[in-house]
Parts: C-alpha cells; sequence; structure tokens
C-alpha cells in the first residue's frame, strides 16, 4: 500500500477519559501527536518514514485534554435507518441492499417523518403497502421502529471488522 492511502487510514480517538470520540485520518492522527495535542495508544500500523524522521502510524490515540460535548444523535437519515434495520424488509423479513423508506403511518395522514414512523420496506412491499396504514394493509412491521442509542458500538461498530484493535475501547465488543 502507498504511504498516501496509510494516510487515509482510519484512526479511533479517544478521551482524556479513554471514552471513544470520532474517527479521523492517519494524517490528521499524525498532526495531532505531533502537535502535542495527542498520544499514540495503539500502534496498531507500523511505521511511516519521512526525509527526517520515523514515525509509528497510530491505529488509535488518545486527546491530551478534556473535551467537553454533548451526547451524540445518530443523524436520522436512510443510510441509518437502513442500518438499524439491518438491511432487512421489516415487512417481508427479505435481506436486501435494495431497499426503501416507509412512513408505517402514512405521511397523508400526519405521520412524521421520525425514527418512530421510519421503517426499511422492500420496493414490492412498500408499493403493496402504500398510503395505508399497516393495519388496513393488513402488513404490520416486524418490530417497532426506535431511535438508536448513540454508543460507540453503535457508531464505530461497523469499523470493527477491520480494526480488532478497537474492540477494547468500545464497549459491547
Amino acid at each position: 500500500m502507498s504511504s498516501n492511502g496509510v494516510l487515509q487510514e482510519p484512526v479511533l480517538i479517544l478521551n482524556v477519559t479513554y471514552e471513544p470520540m470520532h474517527v479521523c485520518s492517519t494524517k490528521r492522527a499524525l498532526a495531532l501527536v505531533l502537535s502535542g495535542k495527542a498520544e499514540v495508544v495503539v500502534n496498531g500500523r507500523g511505521t511511516v518514514r519521512s526525509a527526517t524522521a520515523i514515525f509509528e502510524i497510530p491505529s488509535v490515540i488518545k486527546l491530551s485534554y478534556m473535551v467537553r460535548r454533548p451526547r451524540p444523535r445518530i443523524a436520522l437519515s436512510k443510510r441509518e435507518i437502513l442500518r438499524r434495520d439491518e438491511y432487512t424488509c421489516q415487512y417481508c423479513g427479505r435481506k436486501t441492499r435494495t431497499l426503501t423508506l416507509d412512513h408505517v403511518i402514512p405521511r397523508r395522514v400526519g405521520g412524521a417523518h421520525t425514527w418512530e414512523n421510519l421503517v426499511a420496506a422492500c420496493p414490492s412491499c412498500n408499493r403493496r403497502k402504500g398510503g395505508y396504514m399497516p393495519a388496513e394493509a393488513n402488513m404490520m412491521p416486524r418490530r417497532i421502529p426506535f431511535e438508536p442509542s448513540p454508543s460507540a458500538a453503535y457508531r464505530f461498530g461497523g469499523l470493527l471488522e477491520q480494526r480488532r484493535e478497537w474492540a477494547q475501547f468500545i464497549e459491547g465488543w
């Protein structure tokens, strides 16, 4: 892999309290470490050379100061609804990547565009249900829609398949 590719690899950023906060590129992580704003906690990928020095390629860094911020929320988007519903149609149970969003209570009767009213649906189920209420269409969702918890396991869990060294910092893994 070229050094430029290595510089784009994801790095987990921890707060002083070791709470997972964010994921950035290796290039950004190295800048934080070299400026003294962070320290390398896990070097999972060896080293990178410049003309005058050799640097550890971090996999996990910890900030040198406490960052206070409000608890994050998962943004309401199609991608996140599909992720929450595990790419499974909530009406027929078919697992596929070609899903649409369905308003359980249709917009035409006052259904909101919220976590609690949106589910993943395959195109055929979405057409079949149409603008009807679930009982009218005899199509109840397999589970009640909900807003996912913004836990570190949910936010960063998808990257754990490639970055097993992050597991010790992300609860639930």
